[in-house]
């Protein structure tokens, strides 16, 4: 018995922490995402010839104030240094307060599609760079910020 419950808990362990389904880039904010703490995810890109999904995560918990999330999203070639500031906004939880996002206990993940079949211009590296929106100074509730890069599926 004891043997079966180990290998079920290496299986649960290997499939959540899989990168077949993309590579997944996370920063802790601590529970306290600062209005000014620019979250930074640097990317290499090898295959731009395949046209790739950025997603965004984000870890909330039961401390968060409100119903949604708005980003400033500042996405940067490095080797042309062009870069495309985006304002965002991304729900979170239902009208009647319940979390959207996929998880147990009070901690929630959610996956917000940022660009979809995005072809990046070259080889190289990028960046992405997320700063909270929101009212709150230090926004409370916010675990974890990421970025999940995934090849779009033809």
């Amino acid at each position: 018995m004891r043997n079966i419950l180990g290998l079920c808990t290496l299986i649960l362990f290997v499939s959540c922490h899989s990168s077949s389904e993309g590579e997944v880039y996370m920063n802790s904010v601590d529970n306290k995402w600062n209005k000014k703490s620019e979250q930074k995810f640097n990317l290499e890109i090898s295959d731009p010839q395949n046209p790739k999904n950025i997603i965004f995560v984000v870890r909330n918990n039961n401390d968060y104030p409100y119903s949604n999330i708005r980003f400033i999203v500042n996405f940067t070639d490095l080797q042309s240094k062009k870069k495309q500031t985006d304002t965002l906004n991304y729900v979170l939880a239902k009208p009647n307060g319940e979390w959207l996002g996929t998880g147990f206990g009070d901690t929630k993940e959610t996956l917000f599609q940022y660009k979809l079949n995005y072809k990046f211009p070259a080889k190289g590296k990028y960046e992405i760079g997320l700063t909270q929106a929101m009212r709150n100074d230090n926004l409370p509730g916010i675990e974890d910020i990421g970025v999940k890069i995934e090849t779009a599926k033809p």
